[in-house]
Order: structure tokens, then C-alpha cells, then sequence
């Protein structure tokens, strides 16, 4: 058996490896040193468990004790009695505390980003919520209870989680960082080139991982039936959560000589990832009836999202125009009396599954191109008009897109539409460009409330705003819109870059 700086037993020592990860294999493998597993890493994990949802019980009840003497100091000045309502305050803590541990939501793995904590926590606050008021109204508690503090609790308890939860993956980030934070123990095997890249390209010890060992195998039939039974004997003795085979998945035979190996191991088995994985983020194992496939682009939504995803477009759609129409009326009377020419410009634009589309803008420029090529606005363009200047910078100039949205052609959030003529470039420059195509585009997005918005002067902007895109595209919910609708109105970056 060939392993890694040629020690039985070996883990991957953070700075060294980062130091030298542009260096040659040889080079790397001095990265690792001898160390034998921690015995408590179990223990240490089992703590933090116990200590975030201690966390999340303390910032419960801690905002409970302040909703109810804030409440009763304005409504009562005092007088109020609290004992009833901290009662129900502290069954609902009990409740969403339980049901988190239940789902393993305070596993270590899950602080390592924020990402799911919002929305998972918000649904099982709310069953905690409706569970703790059934329980007040049939055990005959909400009588004494103060129902407006009770919805200040209901209102302020999961956004303190939330903040308290954020805290706490942040430490656990800058823990996972410096190699601190060990949320999976992890044993890898394969080939030597592919151990090599593996943890050069993703730095598994900033996902938590703690690489306990590293087998290489040699690339003979004989050779490698050795190398495998002293990793399987390695693997028994260390006791690793994973095993990571690490071979080119057109190495059928390496790979079921692997998992048969490993399979006599209490381990959770992987398959490495390949470098096409990298390009989808959001790439799982699908399965209908018998069949397994690996989803790449992401799931189509159901029947239902599409529907409530419209509904929600068209009531707050039409809302906008009706309370929006004075406004609308104001600047068409600024844009005409400010310069020749239409109040409104259509351009041409790709839609859903590149379907074509005229969109309506209100005119902010003194040209009107819609041909092959197109020049974007830049800082100081002489082609903005003064009221052009000001409709842009606070995005008015993109309110009269409501008719689009009323009509099917957009949705109020989504990738931002970009002009015929770039679309052709950008598909050509950036992979995945064209998914933005698979939902429709929107009057604002993801990336725009990140910052991303204005001229596109170098291929990194663009990539970035594709990126925030796809991100929309495979993580959309209807409170996601809501936020971006949110962020749109009163965050300052989806102001930034305004031209």
C-alpha cells in the first residue's frame, strides 16, 4: 500500500497544504503529517449539538422575558401579569427546540453556512407557535394571556434565532477555516493524482472535513487488491464518518473494487466528485420509480409554484400600476418636455426558453438602438438625458416592465433581461449563460440587489450576475421574492452602479 507521505495513518494539515497547493504532487504530500484520530471528535460534536440548541433555548426565552416587559411597560405599565404568557412562551421554546433536534438541524455540518437556516427555522418556528396557542386554548391559558405579547414573541423570537444562529456560523466558519471546526471524519482512497487535486482544488478542511487518512492505490490489478485490503483494515481501526473514492468515474472497475471493499466498513461511501460537478452547483441524485439519475441543472417547478409564483405577480403587478399611476404619468410628462422623441422604449428581449419579447422602459436616453449591436450606457454617457440620469439611478426607469409582467412575458423577480445582441456574446463567453433562460426574466433579481447591475466592462461582472442568477433559479421560494422585492426598494446596493 502506497499512502500518503508513506505513514499508515495520516491527516491533512491545513496551512501546509494551502502553502503549497500550487506546487507538485511530491510537494504536497510533505503537506501531510502523522497524527491518529481524536477519540473524542464524536464527544466534540455530540457538545456542539447540546450547545446550539442551548443557544437557540436561551435566545428564545431571552426574548420572550423582553417582549413581555417591554409589552406590559407601554400597555400596563407594569400592572400586567407575565406568568401566563411566559408559559406559553417557554412550551413553544420547548417545542421548536425538539423539533429541531429531531430533524438533526444543530449537527455541526449544518453550521458551516447560513444557507437553509432561514427558511427550515421559519416553518418549525411557526408549527411551535401553532402548537404552544392549541395547547394555551385547550388547557384553558390564553384567558390570562396577553395575546398582543404573545405576537410580539411570535414576531421577534425567530429573527433573534436567526441572529443568534448566524453568530454561531460564523464562529464555525472561522473555526473550519484555521482546520478547528471537524463536522465529518473522513478517509480518502484512490488514485494518488486525484488525492492530490482533490484537496488542492476544494480544501475540504474549510467544509468541516477532517481527513483522517489518505490511501493511494497503484494502478495494477495485483498491487491494488493489497492496497484496498490494508485500506479497508486502516479504515476499521480509524473509524471514519466517510469514505471518499477518489477515481475518474470511467474507472468502473477501480470503483466497484473500491465499494466492495468499503462496503465491510461502518461508513457512509461517496463517489469523489468529477470536474464537471463543478459548473452545477446544485447537482443531486434524482429518482423516479427505479431509476437513478444524477439532476444537474437543478429541479423544474411544480405545478402549484408556477401558479402561486403568477398569482403573486399579478396581484402586486396590477397594485403597482394602479397605485403607481401618478408617478407613471409624471415622468412621461418630464421625459417629453425634457427631450424629443417617445416616452416609452421597446426593445427586444429573450424571454422564458428564449421565447422574444418587447420590453417597456421608459426612454432615458436620446437613441433608441435595438439591432445587432448595441452600446451600453457608461458613466458620463452624453446620450442620458437629465430626466434619463434620474429615472435611472432610482430604477423608475424600469416600472413600465408591470405591463410585461401583467401580460406573461416577465415576472416582477427574476434574471434581469439583457439586450438581443449581448445575449449572443454572453452565451458564447460564459458557461451555463443560457439556464437563465428556463424561468422568466424579471424587473429585478438576485443580482441586482447584490450590487450587480450597470455597465459590464469585464468578464468577471458578468460572471458574478450569472452566478447570483443560477443561484436564483435553483434556490427560488415565494418568501425569496418577497426579500428581493424588499431589498429592491430599500437596500442601498440595489442602487449601487446606476448609470
Amino acid at each position: 500500500m502506497s499512502s500518503i507521505a508513506d505513514l499508515p495513518f495520516s491527516s491533512l494539515r491545513k496551512g501546509d497544504a494551502r502553502a503549497k497547493a500550487g506546487a507538485d504532487s511530491a510537494a504536497l504530500r510533505s503537506g501531510w503529517s502523522r497524527a491518529m484520530p481524536s477519540p473524542n471528535a464524536a464527544l466534540m460534536r455530540a457538545s456542539f449539538s447540546v450547545i446550539a440548541a442551548l443557544v437557540d433555548m436561551a435566545v428564545i426565552l431571552a426574548t420572550a422575558i423582553a417582549c413581555e416587559t417591554l409589552y406590559h411597560y407601554f400597555a400596563y405599565g407594569y400592572d400586567g401579569s407575565t406568568l401566563p404568557n411566559l408559559r406559553l412562551c417557554m412550551f413553544a421554546a420547548i417545542l421548536f427546540v425538539l423539533s429541531n433536534v429531531m430533524r438533526h438541524e444543530y449537527a455541526i455540518k449544518n453550521y458551516l453556512t447560513l444557507e437553509g437556516h432561514g427558511w427550515r427555522g421559519a416553518v418549525l418556528w411557526s408549527v411551535a407557535f401553532v402548537c404552544a396557542l392549541t395547547f394555551g386554548f385547550l388547557a384553558k391559558a390564553t384567558e390570562e394571556s396577553s395575546r398582543g405579547a404573545f405576537v410580539l414573541f411570535y414576531a421577534t423570537g425567530f429573527l433573534s434565532v436567526y441572529a443568534a444562529r448566524a453568530a454561531l456560523v460564523g464562529v464555525v466558519r472561522r473555526s473550519a477555516e484555521r482546520g478547528g471546526a471537524s463536522a465529518r471524519r473522513v478517509f480518502l482512497v484512490g488514485f494518488e493524482s486525484d488525492i492530490d487535486e482533490f484537496t488542492r482544488r476544494y480544501q475540504p478542511w474549510e467544509s468541516g472535513m477532517n481527513i483522517v487518512a489518505a490511501v493511494a492505490l497503484r494502478d495494477r490489478a495485483d498491487a491494488m487488491q493489497d492496497d484496498l485490503a490494508l485500506a479497508q483494515a486502516s479504515a476499521r481501526m480509524l473509524l471514519p464518518d466517510d469514505v471518499f473514492i477518489l477515481a475518474p468515474w470511467s474507472r468502473t472497475d477501480v470503483i466497484d473494487d473500491c465499494v466492495a471493499a468499503f462496503l465491510r466498513v461502518p461508513a457512509s461511501i461517496h463517489l469523489g466528485p468529477e470536474r464537471v460537478l463543478d459548473r452545477f452547483a446544485d447537482a443531486h441524485i434524482n429518482k423516479i420509480g427505479s431509476i437513478a439519475s444524477l439532476n444537474l441543472s437543478g429541479r423544474r417547478h411544480e405545478s402549484l409554484e408556477i401558479i402561486a409564483k403568477r398569482l403573486f405577480d399579478i396581484v402586486l403587478a396590477a397594485a403597482g400600476l394602479i397605485a403607481l399611476s401618478p408617478l407613471l404619468l409624471a415622468v412621461a410628462a418630464a421625459i417629453k418636455l425634457d427631450s424629443k422623441g417617445p416616452a416609452l422604449f421597446f426593445q427586444r428581449r429573450h424571454g422564458f426558453n428564449r421565447e422574444p419579447f418587447r420590453i417597456a422602459k421608459f426612454r432615458s436616453m436620446t437613441t433608441m438602438e435595438d439591432g445587432r449591436e448595441i452600446t451600453q450606457a457608461t458613466a458620463g454617457d452624453k446620450r442620458v438625458t437629465r430626466v434619463g440620469r434620474f429615472i435611472r439611478r432610482y430604477n423608475i426607469d424600469e416600472l413600465p416592465q408591470l405591463i410585461n409582467v401583467l401580460r406573461g412575458e416577465m415576472s416582477l423577480v427574476g434574471p434581469r433581461p439583457h439586450a438581443l445582441a449581448h445575449d449572443q456574446i454572453f452565451e458564447r463567453k460564459i458557461a451555463l449563460y443560457a439556464r437563465r433562460h428556463n424561468v422568466k426574466p424579471g424587473i429585478t433579481g438576485w443580482a441586482q440587489v447584490n450590487g450587480l447591475r450597470g455597465e459590464i466592462d469585464s468578464p468577471e461582472k458578468i460572471r458574478l450576475r450569472v452566478e447570483h442568477d443560477l443561484y436564483y433559479i435553483d434556490h427560488w421560494s415565494l418568501p425569496l421574492d418577497v426579500w428581493i422585492i424588499f431589498m429592491t426598494i430599500f437596500s442601498r446596493k440595489a442602487y449601487r452602479n446606476a448609470l
